[in-house]
């Protein structure tokens, strides 16, 4: 089942369990605006190129709506139009004001040189930036973009409508970004973890955790659990798997990737197979790499209590019933990794305001977030007996339909 079937899938159950009216639920499906546009740049070698760029704008009933740009050279409309429904579930969840949305171009950045990447940002944002705006749209770094291209759409937004520092978030922190914003969606991880084990009456100090991938997020994981005296004994990325059962050590891991651009060959472990890593023997296993990875096919080899999923859509629907009926209690990706746009929204209120916070008030703001959202989510698991991930998808829905109904939106 792919990421579009799956998110529609999860909304129709959390529908019918909110007894929604089927004119409503066939509303909060349907995507508020599909953007696509034509970007052609003169090459470095004087060559016209033409690429192929959109955005989906999913929901604006709770504000304005949010969400990434990845430059990537297969982007499949599925896949965004799923992404930007997710993000109005998962800003919903969150309970910041914001709907969903995602875009993108299709092209591979590994291939363009960095005057060449600059120049197709700015076309794009020309292209869509009556589109976009600070109260309309506020796009953010995906894959394949970071907070330079931030930087550059902001430029060329700012062409057109003057100097608007809040239209995207994720910029360098010299044009206003966010301090915290780095290590954001893996702190958020760390937060709604302790928020789970908590109420298992559990902490992270002791228990064991596989993490899978390295990027941003399991680096910034891995790190922060480290800290709190959690033991990461395996962790992969696309360099290969490495594994210690008496638990890896951490800073100098990371060190070990920075110079060697991955986790492979690292001193103090065992290398294994890349493809075992989400079965290894653990408390607690953190996906955070790609989609899909937990199937059918392996869902009953996971040896893990807990899965906190930090990538989006890990887990297919068929694993996740496998799974559930072994006892293995998965925190959904809407609310485990929305750290990420909790502090983009922070970054916003910083801009809007003009007025900046410390990194302590960042950090200290987004753990009552999360903690909030955690005792929401299990609210709505208690009220209809069900899941975290139905509780998740039953507060975000839920959120949203009563924007929408109280606008006077509804068909």
């Amino acid at each position: 089942m792919n990421a579009l079937a799956a998110t529609n899938r999860n909304f129709r159950l959390a529908a019918r369990l909110l007894g929604l009216d089927s004119k409503l639920e066939k509303s909060l499906l349907i995507p508020f605006r599909e953007i696509k546009v034509e970007c052609t740049i003169p090459k470095d070698d004087g060559s016209l190129v033409s690429y192929v760029g959109f955005r989906i704008q999913h929901d604006n009933a709770r504000g304005p709506m949010k969400g990434g740009i990845r430059y990537h050279p297969e982007v499949d409309p599925d896949e965004v139009n799923a992404l930007a429904q997710l993000m109005t579930w998962k800003t919903a969840v969150a309970n910041i004001p914001y709907g969903g949305a995602k875009g993108g171009i299709g092209c591979n950045p590994a291939e363009l040189s960095i005057s060449e990447l600059e120049r197709l940002t700015r076309v794009f944002t020309q292209k869509i930036h009556d589109l976009i705006g600070i109260h309309t749209d506020v796009p953010a770094p995906d894959m394949g973009t970071n907070p330079q291209t931030m930087a550059w759409i902001l430029d060329e937004y700012s062409k057109f409508h003057g100097y608007s520092p809040a239209v995207v978030t994720g910029k360098p922190i010299d044009l206003g970004g966010s301090l915290g914003r780095d290590a954001a969606t893996g702190r958020g991880v760390l937060f709604a973890t302790e928020a789970l084990l908590n109420d298992h009456g559990l902490s992270v100090a002791g228990q064991r955790f596989v993490i899978q991938g390295f990027g941003n997020v399991g680096s910034w994981a891995a790190q922060l659990i480290h800290e709190a005296g959690g033991k990461v004994v395996a962790v992969s990325d696309i360099t290969g798997a490495i594994k210690n059962s008496n638990g890896l050590d951490i800073p100098s891991l990371l060190k070990h990737v920075k110079e060697h651009k991955g986790v492979k060959g690292f001193g103090g472990s065992n290398s294994i197979d890349a493809n075992s890593i989400l079965t290894e023997d653990c408390d607690i296993l953190i996906p955070a790499a790609l989609g899909g990875v937990i199937s059918k096919d392996n869902a009953n080899h996971i040896r893990a209590k807990f899965i906190i999923e930090a990538a989006n859509h890990p887990t297919d629907p068929e694993a996740d019933e496998i799974l559930t009926k072994k006892g293995v209690v998965i925190l959904p990706d809407i609310f485990a990794n929305s750290g990420g746009v909790t502090v983009s929204y922070f970054e916003w209120v910083q801009n809007i305001q003009g007025f900046m916070w410390d990194e302590a008030k960042v950090n200290a703001e987004l753990k009552k977030y999360i903690g909030q959202g955690f005792k929401d989510v299990k609210d709505m698991c208690n009220t209809h007996n069900c899941d975290l991930r139905m509780g998740a998808f039953t507060l975000g829905v839920n959120r949203v339909a009563r924007a929408t109904v109280l606008r006077g939106w509804e068909a």
